[in-house]
């Protein structure tokens, strides 16, 4: 079976496009189609525009049926999504997004990190897997490592900060600094205590990592990332935190004792608890930027409130709270910045069944659930044997179309 995508041939200024007939050709959708019939949701068609949102988007790719990077870019223009976070520096989605004016952040993972601590290997790095995209690929930002210090990994954390700054020097070196910044993305679990937010501090026992850390994003001007899912409080305690409280719903709120600032909802409270945390290791020039927020729509029993309807609630309230460039109490002036997680679904993920079911879409591009918002996802065209027939008559035409411009 060939897979092609729909065709179409540009001379100078001319657009050929062929429309094959339909009992030879019919556009699919890479996916199980009874998903998008269980959703009553249906994307085929013209693209449904939205309201231009301050939203990034994490595109994960730990599957292994999801569409073509060339087929990506179409979804997130007629989301008017323009900020994309990727776990690598893949070369086929830099290439697709060319000219595409779409903001990304590429990363290194954990693996990385002992070898990018050597000036050497990390200039290398940089002019192998940055440099040649440039600036045709909007490259702003490079994560180091993604949640280190979950691992445990003592050397790792103690290699995080030296590769942050070499590949950071790398980039002066290369005249790109002012491009593309250098940052690391962690897990809300570096703290040791979250509530009430005037007192978030980190744990002890990363105070001597984090130091460091802090100095090099205030000396560089990058943002510090967190990883923040109030899903996962809900899910150890749902008989103990207020479902709606998680989900942005209407609810009684919180109020920071200290402070006697309310919190109306989960998220927030926990990028202050940030906040407070660095300014208490003596920072106040750092910005805190979600890398990672979402909610599962599907997840094993025993993980409770992971469906589609909490799940639409969670991101569909999100997306309204950024569109309206909402800030936390602590910080009334700086707009919350964040990414969602996740584009699509991922079929290979490991870990409990949420892990894989992140996801706005699925591999198809039909939406998961509906949360008013709809995008379009080219489809593919497969061919049959008779189908070979039609395309032999195009090619046919095609020929003839080329001599009489050439000729003509």
């Amino acid at each position: 079976m060939v897979i092609l995508e729909k065709p179409f041939i540009q001379f100078g200024t001319l657009f050929f496009f062929f429309s094959f007939p339909s009992h030879l050709l019919s556009t699919v959708y890479c996916s199980d189609s009874k998903e998008a019939k269980s959703n009553n949701l249906n994307v085929k068609g013209s693209p449904i525009q939205i309201l231009g949102l301050g939203v990034g988007i994490n595109y994960g790719q730990i599957a292994n049926n999801l569409p073509s990077p060339s087929r990506v870019p179409y979804l997130l223009k007629s989301l008017n999504i323009s900020r994309v976070k990727l776990y690598d520096a893949d070369l086929n989605v830099l290439l697709a997004f060319s000219h595409t004016n779409v903001d990304f952040i590429i990363g290194l993972g954990n693996e990385y990190l002992p070898n990018m601590t050597d000036p050497i290997k990390a200039r290398n790095w940089l002019q192998q897997r940055v440099q040649p995209h440039l600036p045709q690929t909007r490259i702003t930002c490079i994560t180091m490592g993604n949640e280190v210090f979950k691992t445990y990994d003592h050397q790792l954390w103690s290699n995080l900060l030296p590769a942050m700054q070499t590949v950071y020097n790398a980039l002066v070196d290369l005249g790109l600094d002012k491009q593309v910044t250098v940052t690391s993305a962690h897990s809300l679990d570096i703290l040791s205590i979250s509530f009430p937010p005037s007192t978030g501090s980190f744990r002890q026992d990363l105070s001597e990592y984090l130091h460091g850390i802090l100095n090099f994003h205030a000396e560089v001007k990058s943002p510090f990332l967190i990883n923040a899912y109030p899903y996962f409080a809900y899910k150890d305690n749902p008989n103990e935190v207020p479902l709606d409280y998680v989900l942005f719903q209407s609810n009684q709120g919180t109020v920071d004792p200290i402070t006697n600032l309310k919190y109306d909802n989960m998220l927030y409270a926990q990028v202050d608890a940030v906040y407070s945390a660095i300014k208490a290791m003596g920072h106040t020039d750092i910005e805190v930027r979600i890398s990672e927020t979402g909610w599962p729509s599907r997840g094993d029993d025993d993980e409770a409130g992971a469906t589609p309807e909490n799940a639409g609630l969670y991101n569909g309230n999100l997306l309204k709270r950024i569109e309206e460039k909402q800030s936390t109490p602590a910080k009334p002036n700086v707009p919350v910045d964040i990414y969602v997680f996740a584009l699509f679904n991922e079929n290979l993920k490991p870990g409990p069944a949420s892990e894989g079911n992140y996801g706005l879409y699925y591999p198809n591009g039909t939406p998961v659930y509906n949360i008013g918002v709809q995008g379009y996802l080219p489809g593919m065209v497969y061919t049959s044997p008779s189908t070979k027939i039609a395309l032999s008559v195009v090619s046919n035409v095609l020929f003839l179309v080329i001599a009489y411009l050439i000729f003509a």
